[in-house]
């Protein structure tokens, strides 16, 4: 069959004919029942995360670049932050927000998506023991009691340097496809005003240059007679810790309240007592209570030997997060029992993450009081 062509090769090409002749676009919408599923999701890691993960969060990798996407730390992320890719389409747009809620790699369930690809140290895995734990918690309490850093006041920061490594996640939510790595190590600096309002991340490679902003416009939470304002979420300013009882219990209920839900409310509160310590300075009446706290969630455990990011070799309280396959371990001097940073090291395969991988790790390498936002220690003050 010979078919005739509709115009001669000469005359100028009808725009107009030819969209006539194009399919019409697909519609931009997503279906209604994914949608409100992904709203479901995002809203319960704002909640979890305030992550900004987030969820979180920072963009750099270790191997090809991830897409630039959302950026979340008002808090130490806890646990792993997660990376959006953003797409081309506006249609996939709102799928990039909803994605971002998802689960890490480690027991997410994501149907569909690659299997993680992991660049990390790997370690051997060592058994935890509660046998010590008693004794190992009294060791930290009584270092945490002889704590010398002075209240901030009004106008003053809360300064803390640290070397952090995160596990990220990078998601094209046109395929559906997923890249998980680890940051390479680098250094982070925030500064956070005593009522939590206002502050400063400076996380070079993670975040814009120079910085970003952890304003608000008010706090989330103002103590009232040592208790939240009704119907608000802790923020864990050093305000909001200050006027706390110095009760173990009563502080880890505080803690779980404000987790997100969906996930081990321990395993939440675990963590965010390590975010509380890794990145605020904390009255040592409070940190002995936080300390007490910790203890008392079930599954905690001492692992006689962990190392921070800067390398130091301590002794670390733990625990397993059943879902992701992954120990949370807070790690402390051996000698001094103060706090030196953090480690968390898969222990069972998930998500194409092998055991012993370590997937996050930081230290904690100067801590105290400035007089004002981008400000840093004296030499004199330095401390971790």
């Amino acid at each position: 069959m010979i078919r005739n062509k509709w115009r001669r090769d000469d005359e100028p090409l009808d725009h107009a004919e030819l969209g006539r002749l194009l399919p019409p676009p697909g519609s931009p919408d997503l279906p209604l029942d994914r949608r409100s599923l992904l709203e479901e999701h995002l809203m319960n890691e704002i909640r979890q995360t305030a992550t900004a993960t987030a969820t979180d969060t920072a963009t750099g990798t270790t191997g090809a670049p991830a897409p630039a996407g959302p950026r979340t730390p008002s808090r130490r992320p806890v646990r792993r932050p997660l990376l959006i890719g953003i797409p081309v389409t506006a249609a996939a747009l709102a799928g990039v927000i909803a994605l971002s809620t998802a689960q890490g790699p480690a027991g997410s369930g994501a149907a569909g998506r690659t299997a993680a690809v992991v660049e990390a140290p790997v370690v051997s895995i060592e058994a935890g023991s509660s046998e010590q734990l008693a004794s190992t918690v009294g060791q930290i309490v009584a270092a945490a009691a002889k704590t010398g850093l002075p209240d901030p006041g009004p106008g003053q920061y809360v300064y803390v340097k640290s070397r952090v490594s995160f596990q990220s996640i990078s998601v094209d939510v046109d395929t559906d496809r997923s890249r998980t790595w680890v940051q390479p190590l680098h250094t982070r600096e925030v500064w956070k005003s005593p009522d939590g309002t206002k502050g400063w991340l400076d996380e070079p490679g993670q975040q814009p240059e120079g910085g970003i902003t952890l304003d608000k416009d008010a706090p989330r939470s103002k103590p009232v007679n040592g208790r939240d304002v009704p119907g608000q979420a802790a923020d864990f300013s050093y305000d909001w810790l200050k006027a706390q009882p110095a009760d173990p219990g009563a502080l880890l209920t505080a803690i779980r309240a404000a987790g997100g839900g969906g996930r081990d409310r321990d395993q939440e509160a675990f963590e965010e007592i390590g975010s509380i310590i890794g990145e605020q300075v904390v009255p040592p009446r409070i940190a002995e209570a936080l300390y007490r706290a910790a203890a008392g969630i079930p599954g905690v455990v001492v692992v006689q030997h962990s190392q921070d990011a800067a390398g130091r070799d301590g002794i670390a309280l733990a625990r397993l997060d059943e879902q992701r396959g992954a120990r949370t371990e807070l790690v402390f001097d051996r000698s001094t029992y103060t706090y030196l940073g953090s480690r968390g090291v898969q222990i069972r395969e998930e998500g194409g993450v092998k055991p012993g991988t370590v997937v996050e790790r930081t230290a904690v390498l100067e801590r105290g009081v400035v007089n004002g936002q981008k400000r840093r220690l004296a030499a004199a003050q330095r401390t971790a």
